[in-house]
């Protein structure tokens, strides 16, 4: 496990941004998968591929390049490694960007999943109170912590490794019709 570390921290050094996104991308799609068969217990005769791809490119092209740019903005909007800057760190990204980003991808994976516009705001209307409560129970502790220790290059990793449980739930959320 020690190897398999230090080998992502390697390539972590040499290509950043590509790292990230396939990171993201591969952990929506664990995700995805632990949705269909923990969550709804589908089984693997039942489990739909063409969803868990679905999920895995609103990772690979939504999820890793929106979160990862975000966290250089976000460094660059509040400077300093301070639990002051953790705070206001998290306070930005609480509340500026996930209503934002949480609202978005649920309106993408409806829309990947066929849903007509009327359809997705209903399904957004629905879905979306629930998922930004839930969001504020995770994420808030989880990145005050992120923020203060963790260096940027590693901070959207260290958010995926938690997000497989809320990868889990939102996939199951975005997927519920």
């Amino acid at each position: 496990m020690a190897g398999l570390w230090r080998s992502y921290q390697i390539l972590m050094s040499r290509h950043p941004w590509k790292v990230q996104i396939l990171t993201a991308g591969s952990l929506v799609g664990v995700g995805d998968v632990i949705s269909q068969q923990v969550i709804e217990r589908r089984g693997p005769a039942n489990h739909n591929l063409q969803r868990t791809a679905k999920m895995m490119s609103i990772g690979f092209f939504f999820v890793g390049p929106v979160i990862g740019g975000w966290y250089k903005v976000l460094d660059t909007l509040v400077t300093g490694g301070t639990k002051g800057a953790a705070l206001k760190k998290m306070l930005f990204d609480q509340v500026a960007f996930a209503p934002c980003f949480l609202g978005t991808f649920l309106v993408i994976s409806g829309a990947l999943n066929g849903l007509t516009v009327d359809e997705n705001i209903a399904k957004l209307k629905r879905d979306y109170t629930d998922a930004l409560i839930s969001n504020y129970y995770l994420w808030p502790p989880v990145q005050i912590a992120n923020f203060y220790f963790i260096p940027l290059h590693h901070r959207l990793a260290v958010v995926q490794i938690v997000a497989v449980v809320w990868n889990s739930y939102l996939s199951w959320k975005a997927n519920k019709m």
